[in-house]
């Protein structure tokens, strides 16, 4: 008996060494650069490009009145609009969302991912011809299908991803849909800056760029896998998910990961896909969704939208000018994106749950940090430098794990059957947040903020307060017992 223990051990030690050994193919690292760039970088690109032009489309928007109506727009107005182009993008997300899981079902995850190019070819049209057809109502159509691509991209993606990946590198791959997030970010305010696309006559081409990675992904995704375990689970196509996992490997025997669906396939062969409504009332998975529920509202909630809307001012009370400015908010991207990199290097040495953590923790911090140089930055003059600190240390806290690991947490925590449920429930309370944040934000914001350190520091000291919650509460259910063992093996 000892001796049988003593080979199965040997046996699970050679596994995992031999796991350890194999290195990153080019067609695993093609499939989630290519796969994240037509997804992923897409949302990240559509949260930034519309800060550039907004004086712009404004602008845009009166003359289209007065040509229509005959007299200029009021305030009022130009403001109802402006919010409603900008926080249209979360009612596509979350339209987009809750269709992911049919389209999903039907047409398999990669199959997904190039049918949702349509809708960012699509947009980016509406997008670019808005201006010439003197229609703002085309612009807001193009940010609603737009929304519709990211909330479809944010459920098939990790899925994807989560599925082509061997276990040890599982995090890191995932982590491309963070690091392209920022990315997206990083280059809409790059592309928006005055001296590229950031003028009068030039800003409709950055909507026109949206098209760009849509295509790109549209040339070389058709030439990679589908994902082995939807081909070998749901459609039963053995051969397929072998030469599948022969190409991600990068090795011809693939026996022992074919077996090892095969087991799970056999556990849920008397389980159907779940419904929504079936995972809700489900108890053996009640803590995974506790979990997922929880650090996808962090994501949203965690306070970081309090950088991205007073980011500008800060600088100004630092004395740098405004012509300067959007350079210096360069930086934020950067760090964003640079942070996200490193924490795809070292998630799968590290773990999943303490940078969650941490990145939460830190987060509440530098927030804390910022609301005590906030309030005596008028009165000391070094003193708004520290607060910039702050902002880049926020936002690095938040991009170390926040940024991407509640993605990765939907795949690993939820089995086959589970997975698109899960995912669609995780997309809703992801654009539910990102909507409410939007919705609310302008009812706690006044004119006085962008001027005064003391507005600035009550609405930061709120976000403070939020992001303090999120550590207790990952802390607590992230470390429950119930847990799959899939995921505390990885941290």
């Amino acid at each position: 008996m000892d001796e049988q223990k003593d080979d199965q051990t040997d046996q699970d030690d050679s596994t995992n060494n031999s796991e350890k050994k194999q290195s990153l193919t080019a067609c695993l690292l093609c499939a989630a650069f290519f796969g994240s760039l037509g997804s992923s970088f897409l949302y990240g690109y559509n949260l930034s490009v519309v800060n550039a032009p907004a004086l712009y489309i404004k602008a845009f928007y009166n003359k289209t009145w007065i040509e229509r109506y005959g007299e200029p727009i009021s305030a009022e107005t130009v403001t109802l609009l402006w919010s409603i182009t900008v926080s249209i993008f979360s009612i596509g997300g979350l339209f987009g969302a809750l269709s992911a899981t049919l389209i999903i079902k039907v047409l398999g995850r990669k199959g997904t991912l190039l049918l949702n190019n349509s809708f960012a070819v699509i947009a980016a049209v509406l997008l670019s011809l808005g201006e010439m057809s003197r229609s703002f109502e085309m612009l807001i159509i193009g940010r609603l299908i737009m929304g519709v691509d990211s909330g479809i991209a944010l459920s098939a993606l990790p899925m994807y991803l989560g599925e082509i990946s061997p276990k040890h590198f599982r995090g890191m791959i995932g982590q491309f849909n963070s690091i392209l997030i920022c990315l997206g970010v990083f280059t809409g305010q790059v592309l928006g800056l005055p001296e590229l696309l950031g003028q009068e006559s030039t800003w409709i081409y950055l909507f026109s760029f949206l098209a760009l990675p849509a295509m790109l992904q549209l040339c070389v995704l058709p030439f990679l896998p589908e994902s082995p375990r939807y081909l070998l689970m749901e459609r039963r196509d053995e051969a397929g998910a072998e030469k599948a996992f022969q190409r991600f490997l990068g090795k011809k025997d693939v026996s022992q990961e074919l077996e090892e669906v095969h087991m799970e396939s056999r556990a849920q062969d008397k389980l159907h896909t779940v419904s929504v409504l079936q995972l809700l009332k489900s108890p053996a998975v009640r803590w995974q969704l506790i979990t997922v529920i929880i650090t996808m509202a962090c994501y949203q909630l965690c306070g970081l939208n309090a950088i991205w809307y007073y980011t500008n001012g800060i600088l100004r009370e630092a004395g740098f000018t405004e012509s300067i400015l959007p350079y210096i908010t360069l930086s934020t991207g950067a760090i964003e994106t640079l942070a996200a990199i490193i924490s795809g290097l070292v998630i799968e040495r590290i773990g999943r749950k303490p940078l969650l953590i941490f990145g939460f923790f830190s987060m509440a911090v530098f927030f804390s940090l910022l609301t005590v140089f906030l309030n005596f930055q008028d009165r000391v003059s070094w003193m708004p430098y520290l607060s910039y600190v702050c902002i880049l240390a926020v936002i690095a806290s938040f991009c170390s794990g926040p940024g991407g690991i509640p993605f990765i947490l939907t795949g690993e925590l939820f089995e086959q059957s589970y997975r698109p449920a899960a995912f669609m429930i995780a997309g809703t309370v992801n654009w539910l947040s990102n909507f409410t944040v939007g919705l609310l934000f302008p009812f706690i914001q006044t004119p006085s903020c962008y001027r005064a350190p003391s507005s600035l520091h009550l609405h930061l000291h709120h976000h403070r307060l939020g992001s303090l919650s999120p550590v207790g509460l990952c802390s607590a259910v992230m470390g429950h017992q119930s847990l799959t063992a899939k995921y505390l093996k990885h941290g």
